[in-house]
């Protein structure tokens, strides 16, 4: 009935904006919610760095696996906050939309057409790539392509490798600025050439599994926040 309908009656202009709109929302909210967690893995991320350092200081025999373990936690901070940066970037990018698609239903109202919108494709198509946002940005920009807001379907997502791309490699100096950040030079600079290193193999190795095991959980975080 549905689709017999189509054929013979142009879309609501104002149920289109509602569904629009709608969409938007969910896209803000999920993106509130995924800096949220960012945020929460950023402060945890910060005590397992003053913890590590701590650890060091109060036992020398442990204070170059400590070291290690504060860079290695250091680099970790570095990519959740490039991946919230990325977020709050496309949340401002979703706010435009907003405004602009607002803006666009309003002029169809006063004169009674509207015109495609290079500027809100070109958003669109920048959100719809990224992976937090995929299938419902998909399901807006067909929205948009019915109300004839945009012209054509967007591209595909973003590969990791390019979302992802130098945060893998963060420059010592980076780390360092990190390091200095959190310790604020209280609990001296955790570099690895600069403390003991008589250690004691066994706490080595045991303290190197739970490393591994706190890494692996933080970033399967990450990654689940790109699903």
């Amino acid at each position: 009935m549905d689709s017999i309908k189509a054929v013979f009656w142009k879309p609501d202009p104002a149920a289109q904006m509602r569904k629009c709109n709608s969409l938007i929302r969910s896209n803000t909210r999920k993106l509130d919610r995924d800096i949220l967690q960012l945020k929460q893995l950023d402060q945890k991320t910060r005590q397992y760095i003053l913890q590590a350092s701590k650890r060091g200081q109060r036992n020398p025999s442990q204070a170059k696996q400590a070291a290690q373990e504060s860079r290695t936690f250091a680099k970790e901070l570095i990519r959740i906050r490039k991946q919230s940066s990325r977020l709050a970037t496309s949340k401002a990018q979703l706010e435009s939309v907003k405004m602009q698609v607002n803006e666009a239903f309003s002029v169809r109202k006063i004169e009674g057409s509207i015109k495609a919108s290079t500027g809100i494709m070109k958003d669109v198509n920048t959100l719809v790539r990224l992976p937090e946002l995929t299938g419902t940005m998909r399901e807006l920009s067909q929205e948009l392509m019915k109300a004839g807001i945009i012209e054509e379907m967007v591209g595909d997502s973003l590969p990791d490798d390019e979302l992802l791309e130098g945060e893998d490699e963060e420059a010592e100096t980076e780390v360092d600025k990190v390091l200095g950040e959190i310790l604020q030079g209280k609990l001296g600079k955790a570099k690895v050439d600069e403390v003991p290193v008589e250690t004691e193999p066994a706490a080595e190795e045991e303290g190197l599994e739970d490393q591994e095991a706190t890494l692996e959980q933080m970033r399967g975080r990450l990654e689940a926040l790109k699903s």
